[in-house]
């Protein structure tokens, strides 16, 4: 396998690594919000349309973190200075 061939099946493989890993915490903080949310639910339905609509913004803001790992590691993967050397 030459250089430029290794060197990209590298890169690949490490942008899934971190997009795996990159959506882990996102994934646990969302089901631990899910599950407060429900205990508040739970405790006191008549907050119902407070604690979605707050739940919803928190969601919003999880997911937010689970893009940006998506958006880096694009960038990463697409534009990489060392395959410019390789290529050379």
């Amino acid at each position: 396998m030459s250089n430029i061939g290794l060197f990209s099946t590298l890169v690949t493989a490490m942008a899934v690594l971190a997009i795996g890993l990159g959506v882990v915490g996102p994934g646990l903080g969302m089901g631990i919000a899910i599950a407060k949310a429900l205990e508040a639910l739970a405790r006191q339905p008549e907050l119902e349309k407070s604690i979605t609509r707050w739940l919803l913004i928190g969601l919003a803001m999880i997911e937010s973190l689970a893009i940006y790992v998506l958006v880096i590691v694009l960038i990463v993967l697409f534009r990489s200075p060392m395959l410019e050397y390789l290529t050379k």
